[in-house]
């Protein structure tokens, strides 16, 4: 099949890409970009490892071509950064211990900024659902959850690297 130019705008940054048309937004992420925290999991839609977020909706990468990502933000975990230092999110999750082999924390911490960018103040039972499309094997979502609420309540304003 024939490589076609396409221009994805990832973490404010345009890339121009030739891809086959067929070529996932996980693998143009990982593959043609270069941005590894974006994981290629199941493959199946269910692990939620792929997440990033589009417009700054949480979408599963494994679920969309990279052709019908065109014209859109895509922003991934390298990209709520800013100027080297780690957002709210991504300072929560570490302080709480929210991950242990890390495969699944960016696309979890995706889609709780997804969840915060939508609700600033989630109850308990949001922020479980706001998550329910992501799959950690290694804890037991207590500190996830506890991660998720601190941000959401300013705990980690302060954001440092």
């Amino acid at each position: 099949m024939e490589k076609r130019l396409l221009t994805l705008n990832v973490n404010g940054q345009d890339y121009e890409l030739y891809i086959n048309p067929k070529t996932l937004l996980v693998e143009a992420i990982r593959d043609h970009i270069g941005l590894t925290g974006t994981k290629r999991g199941c493959d199946t839609v269910s692990c939620g490892a792929c997440t990033v977020m589009i417009d700054g909706m949480a979408v599963k990468s494994c679920s969309v071509l990279a052709m019908q990502a065109e014209g859109y933000r895509i922003t991934t975990v390298e990209g709520l950064e800013v100027n080297g230092k780690l957002a709210p999110i991504q300072k929560a999750f570490i302080d709480n211990g929210s991950y242990q082999c890390g495969f699944c924390a960016p696309g979890m911490i995706m889609s709780a900024q997804a969840l915060l960018n939508e609700n600033k103040n989630p109850t308990e039972w949001e922020i479980k659902e706001g998550i329910e499309g992501n799959i950690c094997r290694c804890t037991g979502y207590n500190s996830i959850v506890r991660a998720i609420d601190g941000a959401a309540k300013g705990k980690y304003t302060e954001a440092k690297s």
